[in-house]
């Protein structure tokens, strides 16, 4: 049993909530902390979130005026009188104050029409029994747990409930379909069968949500300590095929000449569990979410050695931009990193497969930038074989392949380099216009630093300049001794 006396006293003894109370006590306002804060007192869990709600039994905008009044006369409120809410936002707690209300919906719409209601009305129309718990913060029964709906006992039983039928509370909301599974993901409890059954029956209603919130409930999946839960039940009630289909293709075994491939779906789980446990970096799970969305587009199988998936990486980075345009995704650094570190993902696999050479070892840190810790990141949380010799053994090439970065990195300084020419002095030197030949010319010389064939400082790059420059036909307009 779950000892909720001292939890509660806990929570009631928090700075806000004994804000709200004084507040609500000095102008009379039946209250009550409700919601995540309470569900996460009650397991001892360390919120991430800094979200505090409250349910008033009179007018939100009052209540609020006067916590504002006790923290801070400057703070500003934003109120939605529709809802019946007002928000508060100090020191990064984001203070939530909601009129006791019933709700109802439309099928085209997850936003409801509001009426007036009492607290019962007001616990009933939240998404799970675990977030229906209420503690008063009136002197009457202050500090007393209201649970009409049994949320203490799901909580002591790990099960995701909802307070009234399934069928209605996701019908009327669609997005707790996502919100159920990021919670059962979040906090390892079951969702309870005929929860999971209505979910899976209404799973097309998530069309009528918008993307942001959509990928709001994703982000939060990918940062629990093993999404793959999280993605096996998306998988299980059919959103994974409606919100990420190029994932979908990812399932399934095929078989020729009795030689099969993994199933490129469940690895991938595999691939985002691993780098999660290194890294909570968003775009980088993102990346390791979608590092193989292009092998069902490449996949041959050759009689020789069997499947293969040639140039996959760069089939996935992109289709990358049209999962994030369709999911209304951010179409700037975060698409581009996230592409980028997709488009390189076996290279240093390639690498830690074969002789490592310093010049491929350059141009790896070249291409990758800063991207290359990441990187590295992401290929080792590739290596899903249960073999244990053979993990160690990729884990090991892995320690070659960055010994040798950090050596190459620290002599020859090609991290993000420039090279030591430009094309402004090129086009000067032969009298040239913007054109292919400079492009060429700065490629060669970029290409003769990398390979090792010329050193990285200007003598070397001017020599090469001229020397190519005269093969394709160019005339400098100057020698070296007047440069």
């Amino acid at each position: 049993m779950i000892n909720t006396n001292k939890k509660i006293q806990k929570l009631i003894k928090q700075n806000i909530v004994d804000v709200v109370y004084k507040s609500s006590t000095s102008i009379s306002q039946e209250t009550y902390v409700v919601g995540g804060a309470v569900r996460d007192c009650l397991m001892d869990r360390n919120r991430k979130s800094s979200d505090l709600d409250f349910v008033t039994l009179g007018c939100e905008m009052t209540l609020a005026n006067e916590i504002k009044n006790k923290i801070n006369k400057n703070l500003k409120i934003s109120r939605f009188k529709k809802f019946g809410t007002a928000h508060i936002n100090f020191n990064e707690i984001n203070i939530e104050i909601v009129k006791a209300r019933k709700e109802s919906y439309n099928s085209s719409s997850r936003n409801p029409d509001v009426e007036p209601g009492n607290l019962l009305d007001d616990l009933k129309r939240r998404d799970f029994t675990i977030n229906a718990i209420a503690v008063s913060l009136n002197d009457k029964n202050f500090g007393e747990l209201i649970d009409p709906f049994d949320g203490l006992n799901d909580l002591e039983n790990k099960v995701i409930k909802t307070p009234t039928s399934p069928e209605i509370t996701l019908s009327d909301d669609p997005l707790r379909i996502l919100r159920g599974v990021r919670f059962s993901s979040e906090l390892n409890f079951e969702i309870d069968d005929s929860l999971l059954n209505a979910m899976i029956k209404n799973c097309d209603r998530v069309k009528i949500i918008s993307k942001e919130r959509i990928v709001d409930e994703i982000n939060k999946i990918l940062l629990t300590d093993k999404p793959s839960n999280g993605f096996k039940l998306l998988d299980k009630i059919g959103l994974i095929q409606i919100l990420i289909p190029s994932l979908n293709k990812l399932k399934g075994i095929e078989e020729i000449e009795g030689i099969t491939h993994k199933d490129n779906f469940y690895h991938t789980l595999q691939v985002v569990d691993n780098i999660s446990r290194v890294t909570n970096k968003i775009w980088l799970r993102w990346a390791a979410l979608l590092h193989d969305i292009g092998k069902p587009n490449s996949k041959r199988f050759d009689k020789k050695i069997g499947w293969t998936f040639h140039g996959h990486e760069y089939i996935g980075s992109k289709m990358i931009f049209e999962i994030f345009k369709k999911l209304k995704m951010p179409l700037n650094s975060s698409l581009k990193y996230v592409q980028k570190v997709v488009m390189l993902s076996s290279r240093p696999i390639i690498l830690s497969e074969n002789i490592v050479t310093d010049s491929a070892i350059r141009r790896l840190i070249y291409d990758a930038g800063e991207e290359i810790e990441d990187l590295l990141m992401l290929c080792e949380a590739d290596i899903t074989t249960k073999n244990k010799k053979r993990r160690e053994k990729y884990l090991n090439n892995f320690k070659i392949v960055r010994q040798k970065i950090k050596i190459v990195e620290e002599r020859d300084k090609i991290r993000n380099f420039q090279p030591p020419i430009s094309g402004k002095f090129i086009m000067s030197i032969f009298n040239l216009k913007p054109s292919r030949e400079v492009g060429i010319l700065k490629e060669k010389i970029k290409d003769a630093i990398l390979d090792g064939k010329i050193e990285n400082e200007y003598k070397s790059a001017f020599e090469l300049l001229l020397k190519e420059g005269t093969k394709m036909g160019l005339k400098p307009k100057i020698n070296e001794e007047k440069v």
